[in-house]
This record gives structure tokens, C-alpha cells and sequence, in this order.
């Protein structure tokens, strides 16, 4: 069964710092979700949405074609993110993709009932102040700063982004990912990504290769010994 990535964390957590960077040291399919969002300063379409009309949203929303939608009343009115059954679900690999809490737990339900896809988890965390100086840092660098829709996103993020909510979702410590130093942070998860793809007889052989290495030395002794023993005998016959 093919896995599904998904990063989440609050606004200004830089998960999609770390998915641009995951994205370019790695072989793995990206899914680009969509959105009617207006684009930001240094967002390209497909980087890191498709930018879509309300009125497309809502066409594929009776067309059946959505997986799961948020809409989000905003100080500039109803922003929607969606993930779509498109031509994207065709790549016969794994995907990596960034969402939300709410959007991870639609989709749980989703494929819980499809079978076709395995969700996986990659919770991004900073402290709050660290978050705070980076999401006004982000926005006072857009051409036109909209500082009240900032303070609106940081908010509702802590309401929406609970410890209980994250535990109920079955989001493990092993999961979660402190980013205090991006390089760290980029390379853990690339590890917990590469290690969640290994086949099972990847995983045997690593395991195998590991436990021969930690034999103590005493029983590597007495294992050579017998070795040596047996090579003798042999030649005597």
C-alpha cells in the first residue's frame, strides 16, 4: 500500500520551508493541494498551491471530486483549501504533501473507508514566541502586510492545534519534530520518511546487520573459536 506524508504544524512553523527542502533532497511524489486563496509574495501556481476560483472549488464539490475541503472566514472573506481526486493520485508511489490538522483527520476517514492509502503523520512544532516573531517577519515582508489576518491565523491555529486534538489523531511522539534549526530539522524527517519506505526485506537486513554488530565480544570469541575448529576437522577428513 502506497504511503501518503503529511506535514503539518501551526502558521509559521515552517513546514513548508521544510517541504521545499524535502522536495529537493528527495525522490518522492509531491501532491500539490489546491486553494482560492489570494497568492502571496513568492508563491508561483503549483508553489506551493494551485490557485483556483470559488467558483471551480465549488464545481468540483458537486462533481463529487473533493477528498476533503477547509474554508476559513478570513478579514478578507472565505479562503478554501481542498484536496482533490485528481490525476496527482495516479503516480503508483508515495507522496508527501503539507496540510492541516483538520485535513489529516478528513482524510483518516477517507481512506479508512477506501483502503487505496496509508496516512502518515510528520508533526512540525516551535515555541510560541519563536512562532510569533516569524509570522510578523513573513508578513511585513509581503508587499501589502495584512497584519489582522496574521494575528487571526496565529490564534485560531492555538484553538485548532490542541494537545488532545493532536493525540486523538493517533500523532506519536516519533512523529513530532521540533524546528529549531532547520538543517536538523529537515534531516530527522528525511530519515523518518526513508525508514517508513524501506521494504520488509530492507528492514530485515538492517536489523540482521545491527544485532551481528552488537554481539558481545565474548560470544564472538567463542564463535570464531568454533569456526576455527571446524575448519581443522574438515581438513583432516
Amino acid at each position: 500500500m502506497n504511503q501518503y506524508f503529511c506535514m503539518m504544524g501551526k502558521s509559521a512553523s515552517g513546514k513548508d520551508t521544510i517541504y521545499e527542502a524535502l522536495k529537493k533532497q528527495m525522490q518522492i511524489q509531491t501532491y500539490i493541494p489546491y486553494t482560492t486563496r489570494p497568492m502571496r509574495t513568492g508563491e508561483t501556481e503549483g508553489n506551493p498551491y494551485h490557485f483556483v476560483s470559488i467558483q471551480q472549488m465549488e464545481q468540483w464539490e458537486k462533481e463529487g471530486k473533493v477528498i476533503e475541503i477547509r474554508k476559513y472566514n478570513t478579514v478578507e472573506g472565505v479562503w478554501m483549501y481542498a484536496t482533490i481526486a485528481d490525476k496527482q493520485w495516479e503516480a503508483n508511489r508515495d507522496m508527501l504533501t503539507v496540510g492541516t490538522l483538520e485535513s489529516y483527520e478528513k482524510m483518516l476517514s477517507y481512506f479508512e473507508k477506501s483502503g487505496t492509502w496509508r496516512l502518515v503523520p510528520i508533526y512540525i512544532e516551535i515555541p510560541e514566541e519563536e512562532r510569533r516573531k516569524r509570522a510578523l517577519a513573513r508578513e511585513m515582508a509581503q508587499e501589502h502586510p495584512k497584519i489582522e489576518e496574521m494575528k487571526r491565523r496565529l490564534e485560531a491555529d492555538n484553538q485548532d492545534f490542541t494537545e488532545e486534538k493532536i493525540k486523538s489523531l493517533g500523532i506519536t511522539k516519533e512523529a513530532r519534530f521540533q524546528n529549531l534549526d532547520l538543517d536538523t530539522c529537515v534531516k530527522q524527517i528525511r530519515q523518518y520518511i526513508e525508514e517508513r519506505q524501506k521494504t520488509p526485506h530492507e528492514k530485515f537486513k538492517q536489523e540482521y546487520v545491527y544485532s551481528v554488530k552488537n554481539i558481545p565480544p565474548q560470544v564472538q570469541g567463542k564463535q570464531k573459536a568454533l569456526q576455527e575448529r571446524g575448519k581443522v576437522e574438515l581438513e583432516k577428513e
